[in-house]
């Protein structure tokens, strides 16, 4: 069939394995594809799908504490070796708890990170990418009114390479925000936006990085999370974000 050498790279799009110039083809051919678009879209909720499961049997931090405080204590050595056999373990109790809630929260941002990528490849791979289409930010603004707990500035795009699509109602952890669309040449970057309270905290290190074939910027505005997410150059996406940025603080 034609879609078979297309089906065989719709699970490397769908985890961003490829390469840019392939994720462009494959996301060119998804979006006059009906049959690909409905295979990729059910391998990233079937992806979704799993990693909740996951998230609900995690141990957690107490549990783990409270394991290692149950471990018992050897009774049969000399007192001075007992003495720095326990103040070494206090040690290594210490050592393993700092380094479970550094872990454990390098894995959680690095989840939201995944979770966003999947939200922005499903979002290109859908055949109705918004729900409000336009490209006036007068018109997507209010869109929103009354379906998310909060509002947001939209920038000025005149003479800027960027041009915005539309936006649509996204969820993170349950949590509602928005999505907007935005298109440079022949890339689309997702901008999500979410109650900061309502997301995972996140260092000034994670505030540029670049997952996979994804670029992603994050920063903290008004107490809105801020996210911008696409295959475009990174510079394009720190544009994108200044101008963002500067609407947030008008």
């Amino acid at each position: 069939m034609a879609c078979d050498s297309w089906r065989n790279r719709i699970a490397a799009y769908g985890d961003s394995e490829l390469s840019s110039s392939e994720m462009r083809a494959v996301g060119d051919h998804l979006r006059t594809c009906a049959s690909c678009t409905s295979d990729l879209l059910a391998r990233v909720q079937l992806k979704r799908a799993v990693k909740s499961a996951g998230k609900r049997y995690s141990p957690s931090l107490a549990l783990r504490q409270s394991v290692q405080k149950g471990l018992p204590s050897r009774s049969n050595v000399a007192w001075i070796w007992n003495w720095q056999t326990k103040l070494a373990a206090t040690a290594a109790v210490a050592l393993f708890v700092f380094g479970s809630i550094y872990g454990w929260s390098s894995f959680e941002r690095k989840r939201t990170f995944a979770e966003l990528a999947d939200l922005h490849v499903a979002t290109m791979a859908s055949s109705t990418p918004v729900d409000v289409i336009s490209t006036d930010r007068h018109t997507v603004k209010p869109w929103f009114q009354g379906k998310i707990p909060f509002t947001f500035n939209l920038p000025e795009l005149g003479n800027t390479p960027f041009t915005l699509e539309g936006g649509r109602l996204s969820y993170l952890d349950q949590a509602p925000g928005a999505q907007l669309i935005f298109k440079i040449g022949n890339h689309r970057i997702s901008v999500f936006i979410f109650q900061n309270r309502q997301v995972r905290p996140f260092t000034l290190n994670d505030s540029r990085s670049r997952r996979l074939t994804f670029n992603v910027e994050t920063w903290t505005a008004d107490d809105l999370r801020y996210f911008v997410i696409g295959d475009a150059d990174a510079n394009d996406i720190h544009k994108l974000s200044d101008l963002l940025r500067l609407a947030a603080g008008s």
